[in-house]
Formats: structure tokens, C-alpha cells, sequence
């Protein structure tokens, strides 16, 4: 699911939003000033910044540790350069996403729903007529059930399991009590719902991100005469990989973009649907405004940590020649270890902050994915339902789910979950596609939208 098909498609998506909005990674400063602003008196449940935060939550996570490592020893340090291009130009796809999402939103008695199931129903379906009419309805739905299934692997029991793992191997603590202690964590935060997992998010993102940056800047202090050497050598080596050399990995061009590639577009989830579910709960006053609040993730993410990442990893390489380098799954690890006494502490702590917040993020995407396919059914059994009833038990729904998905959380901590990191890969991949498609077909919406607030300067006025 994975592969170049997909990878042309979720890329060839980035280079034609990027073309058709103008580059809007131009406005990146402007961006990261709106996501400290509060937009007063409009609809929401959470502040601009509170949504981004809660983004970031799941979005950064052990990929952007370990998933830089893996593809830096299959394809080459040049993977981190393709890896920082794909956050560069995912930045459009993203901003894309935050604008629909808020754009087609609904208010369900003071909630805000949003997502690309939404959009998809709301800016396709209900303005096509026959077979494209089913057609969108199906996606709608196919993206509310994929993204619901793929929250119980990547979302719940494939992050309690690397904090399990991560305890046990640190400080010898058992899987079960490692697993109670995430489970009652995570159940603090989630059970409150949106607005409480957005509070937690606001503080702890920052924190971690901050904290693990920090560790690699220390590296990087200590490989001071490496950087240079390493930015050169990720720079030629991704358009020449045959010409690596002194322990890093041979390849071909094509080899070393695939895995660049594939990285920053699973680190950033730009293409996935995922970040719009919570940007649509954000309080802006109109679509463009929290659009571009939502481009800075993939920034952070992918252009900020992976980016920094990479280059630790290769001058480290380069400054420790005995790191093993077809040990990409170690291979931060490796790096981390050079730093005396606390260097695999922190890393060990960043770790684990990072599992926990994505536990945090992912609960109420599949909430939302979960919430959606609850009100069809509903509707579908009782036409005639006033909102007030629906909402009363679209929120049993939501207290069922969470608990629920605290289960698996606490199952994952303590069984062996090879097989659910293969089908949350599958099922992300099934999220993008229905996504996408709604990016590419509803593009001419965001263009109008661009227009409009963007580019005729008037981002301050309040959506009619």
C-alpha cells in the first residue's frame, strides 16, 4: 500500500496544491503568528492553538525517531533531503486539508464535526447527482470506517507497546504495570474529550518537542565539525547515492527518493486526513485563517524534527565510525549514546512523551471517524430523530468508544503486536485515498477560498 503508486499520488497531490495555491509555504511566518493568536467570538471548542498542538500530538511521534534512521541506512543519507522536500511541499496539502475541514464543518449542539468525511459529504455528495452521488457518499463513509480501525493499531496498541517496551528495556519495569499506569494516564485526559485532550496538548507538545530538540542540538554542539560535511553529504548524495562512501549505504537515485519519500509523508500524515479532524473543532474566524495554522505541523514535524534528526544521525556517522549503520532502527539510538551519562535517557524519555501524546491525538480522530458512521446508522434507523436525541446518543457512542479504545490500550502494552503495525500501515494508506481524492476535486473550492481571505488581505474578516 505503500509503494510508488501511493507515493506518486500523495506527492503529485503536494506539487499541484503547491502550483494551483501559489506556494503557500510563502506565508509561513505569518502562519506561525495566527497559531499563537485567539480569534474571540467565533465558533469552536478549542483555540487555534490548541488544535495545532493536538495535531502535532499525533503526528510526532517514534517515526520521526526511528523512521529517519530506517530510511537514512536503506537509502542513503540523501533520503533526508527528499524527506525535508516532501515536508516542504506537504505544507500546501495540509493548509488544503485545514481549510475544507473547517469550510464543511457542522455544529452538533456547540461540538464542531469536521474531517475529510465531511467535506467529502458535504462539498461532493450532496452537490452530484447519481452514481457520483453514491460514489462520494461511499468514500465519506470508507474514510470515517478506515480512519476508526487504523486508531486501534497505530493510534492505540502500537504506541502502548513501544512505551512498554521502552520501560522494560530501560528500567526493567513489567509490560503490565507499564500498561496500567498509560492506560489510567491516557483515561485522565481522553474521558474529558476534546477540550481536554487539547489542554494536555498545549503543554505537552511543546515540552517534548522542545526537550528532544534540545538533545539533538547537544549532539550537534559535540559534532560541530561534522555538520557541514553531513549537510553537504545528505545534499549531493540524494541526486548521486552511488557515490556513498565511508560506511553509508550505495543506492540509486530512485531508492534513496523512495524511502526519503515515503518517510516524511508517513511522519507528517500531510495527505492523510488525520489533522483535519481536530482542525475542524478549532475556534477561527474563517477557513484560510486555520488553514494556515494547520500547514505549521507539517512543518515542525518534518521540516523542523526530522530534519535535525537526519542531520544528527550522519554526523554522527561520520564523527563515531564504528556506529553501525545497517541498523536503522538503532541508528538514533547510536547517536543519542555518544552524549556521556544522559544521552539515552533523554532519548528514552522522548520516546516515551512521544507514544503518549500520539495516544492522545489518534483517541479523538477515531472518536470523530467512529461519531460519523454512528450517525449514519442512526439516521438510517430513525429518520425522524430530533437533534437533541441524536446528540444524546451520539454521546453514549463517544463514552463506548473511549472505553474501548482505552482497552486496547492496555492490550498492546502487554501482547505482541507485529501483525497491528502491518494493518495500521494498511489502513492508513486506505485513509489517504479517499482523502486525496477529495483534495483534487475539491480544489477549485480551495483556490476560491485562497482568493477570497489570502491573497485579497482579508484574512481578518469573519466568515458569513
Amino acid at each position: 500500500m505503500w509503494g510508488y503508486p501511493m507515493i506518486i499520488l500523495l506527492l503529485g497531490t503536494h506539487v499541484l496544491l503547491t502550483i494551483r495555491l501559489r506556494f503557500p509555504q510563502r506565508y509561513l511566518f505569518k502562519a506561525i503568528r495566527l497559531s499563537f493568536s485567539k480569534d474571540k467570538g467565533v465558533s469552536g471548542e478549542v483555540s487555534q492553538f490548541g488544535a495545532l498542538a493536538t495535531a502535532l500530538a499525533a503526528t510526532i511521534g517514534t517515526g520521526n525517531i526511528v523512521g529517519v534512521g530506517t530510511a537514512i541506512a536503506l537509502g542513503g543519507p540523501g533520503a533526508v533531503f527528499w524527506c525535508w522536500l516532501t515536508g516542504v511541499l506537504g505544507m500546501a496539502t495540509k493548509y488544503s486539508e485545514g481549510l475544507l475541514s473547517v469550510k464543511y464543518r457542522v455544529n452538533s449542539n456547540g461540538r464542531m464535526l469536521g474531517g475529510p468525511m465531511y467535506a467529502i459529504e458535504r462539498g461532493l455528495a450532496d452537490s452530484s447527482r447519481g452514481v457520483w452521488r453514491y460514489f462520494w457518499k461511499l468514500m465519506a463513509v470508507a474514510f470515517a470506517f478506515f480512519t476508526a480501525v487504523a486508531t486501534f493499531g497505530i493510534g492505540s496498541t502500537v504506541q502502548s507497546n513501544t512505551i512498554a517496551m521502552l520501560s522494560y528495556e530501560a528500567c526493567g519495569v513489567s509490560p503490565i504495570i507499564v500498561g496500567g499506569i498509560v492506560t489510567i494516564l491516557a483515561a485522565f485526559v481522553i474521558m474529558g474529550g476534546v477540550k481536554s485532550i487539547a489542554k494536555c496538548c498545549q503543554i505537552l507538545v511543546p515540552f517534548m518537542a522542545g526537550f528532544y530538540i534540545l538533545g539533538c542540538l547537544l549532539i550537534l554542539f559535540i559534532n560541530a565539525p561534522y555538520i557541514w560535511p553531513a549537510v553537504k553529504l545528505i545534499v549531493t548524495l540524494a541526486f548521486d547515492p552511488s557515490a556513498a562512501g565511508g560506511g553509508f549505504v550505495g543506492a540509486t537515485i530512485m531508492l534513496t527518493a523512495r524511502y526519503g519519500i515515503a518517510r516524511g509523508l508517513f511522519s507528517n500524515e500531510s495527505g492523510l486526513g488525520s489533522a483535519p479532524i481536530i482542525a475542524a473543532s478549532a475556534q477561527t474566524r474563517n477557513p484560510v485563517r486555520q488553514a494556515l495554522v494547520s500547514s505549521t505541523g507539517t512543518f515542525w514535524d518534518t521540516v523542523v524534527i526530522c530534519a535535525i534528526t537526519g542531520i544528527t544521525i550522519v554526523s554522527s556517522v561520520l564523527a563515531y565510525p564504528d556506529i553501525n549503520m545497517s541498523d536503522g532502527g538503532n541508528l538514533t539510538q547510536m547517536a543519542f549514546s555518544k552524549i556521556p551519562y544522559i544521552g539515552t535517557p533523554l532519548l528514552t524519555f522522548g520516546s516515551l512523551t512521544f507514544a503518549f501524546s500520539t495516544i492522545l491525538g489518534w483517541g479523538i480522530y477515531g472518536e470523530r471517524g467512529v461519531e460519523f458512521l454512528a450517525q449514519k446508522w442512526i439516521y438510517r434507523k430513525e429518520k425522524n430523530i430530533l437533534p437533541q436525541q441524536l446528540d444524546c446518543k451520539l454521546r453514549k457512542v463517544n463514552k463506548i468508544y473511549r472505553i474501548v479504545f482505552l482497552i486496547t490500550v492496555y492490550l498492546g502494552a502487554i501482547v505482541s503486536i507485529d501483525f497491528v503495525w502491518n494493518l495500521a500501515d494498511i489502513f492508513n494508506a486506505l485513509m489517504a485515498i479517499p482523502n486525496l481524492l477529495c483534495l483534487i476535486f475539491l480544489s477549485d473550492v480551495i483556490v476560491k477560498e485562497t482568493r477570497k481571505y489570502l491573497w485579497n488581505n482579508n484574512l481578518d474578516e469573519k466568515e458569513e
